[in-house]
């Protein structure tokens, strides 16, 4: 018997991209053309051709511009970076994402430093890093950014909350552990050199994974009650021979038993990445058309 109740992020992204897609129109209406959102992609890596696809898809869907740049696996890093400048230079593109990983003979880090902090809608800039560490407005990482919208609209205030983020990536976990601090929350980052990791994570209100281990986390880690953001995404072994099923990072049916309130997988965290970044991409928009515009309502 499931006790926990599941928190449907497919229908908060829903609703986020129905907000963004409102502030569009508005801002067209203000200077007479979309907010664009250019996305840059080297080579074939299926994964991330899946995802740039949805991503215009869903950019259009929004009201927006959607400038995609589809490189070979070859392209020299120079040329990358010439398109990364071209693309800051130009008055259509707000935002600007360039689709990771990179071919090995590129230097990902020096790629991300030549986007216009700006139109770093990733979040992913030096830049945008030490805005969110000191609390001043910049672009935050999708992801930890939507698991935070999650926990709002499940808890209303954090303030005061014990979170343990288990995972310390630039792309999700240190982010994840600046939003909670911004929150009030107190914070604690665990990671594979944790010592008594299921103790640690049995003191949390809030439990965010994000470590890339199947099903790691098991009920009798959680204290009952804990709200449970699960934000791994693992190819496992399906039931038949040949086929494959997704789960995340913590072991769900037993969560289940024990946590107030979890986000499955697939249907989680997952459909938030993409409404968050066109929701960073409509705020650039504003911010670099210098409009006055409410970022709260999204």
């Amino acid at each position: 018997m499931t006790q926990a109740s599941i928190i449907d992020g497919k229908a908060f992204a829903e609703g986020l991209r129905a907000r963004v897609g409102t502030a569009a129109v508005g801002f067209e209406a203000r200077t007479g053309r979309k907010p664009g959102l250019a996305v840059v992609l080297v080579g074939e890596d299926p994964a991330s051709q899946v995802y740039v696809r949805n991503k215009g898809k869903q950019t259009v869907a929004a009201g927006m511009a959607s400038f995609e740049h589809k490189l070979p696996a070859d392209t020299a890093e120079a040329d990358l970076l010439a398109l990364v400048r071209e693309l800051n230079e130009d008055p259509r593109v707000d935002g600007i994402l360039v689709q990771l990983p990179l071919p090995p003979h590129m230097n990902e880090q020096k790629v991300i430093a030549t986007i216009n902090p700006d139109k770093d809608v990733d979040g992913f800039h030096v830049v945008n890093v030490g805005r969110l560490a000191t609390g001043l407005p910049g672009f935050v990482p999708c992801t930890p950014l939507g698991c935070v919208m999650l926990l709002k609209d499940k808890l209303g205030s954090l303030s005061g909350l014990d979170a343990v983020v288990i995972g310390r990536s630039n792309i999700v976990g240190k982010p994840m552990a600046q939003l909670l601090i911004a929150e009030s929350c107190t914070v604690t980052v665990a990671h594979s050199r944790t010592r008594d990791l299921p103790e640690v994570v049995r003191r949390a209100d809030i439990v965010v994974a994000a470590v890339g281990r199947p099903e790691m986390v098991k009920g009798d880690w959680l204290k009952p009650g804990a709200t449970v953001i699960d934000v791994g995404i693992n190819r496992v072994p399906g039931a038949e021979e040949g086929k494959t099923r997704l789960v995340g990072d913590v072991d769900f049916a037993s969560a289940c038993e024990v946590a107030g309130a979890i986000t499955p997988v697939p249907g989680g965290v997952g459909p938030m990445t993409i409404a968050v970044l066109l929701r960073n991409t409509i705020v650039a928009a504003h911010r670099n058309a210098g409009l006055d515009f409410d970022e709260s309502a999204l």
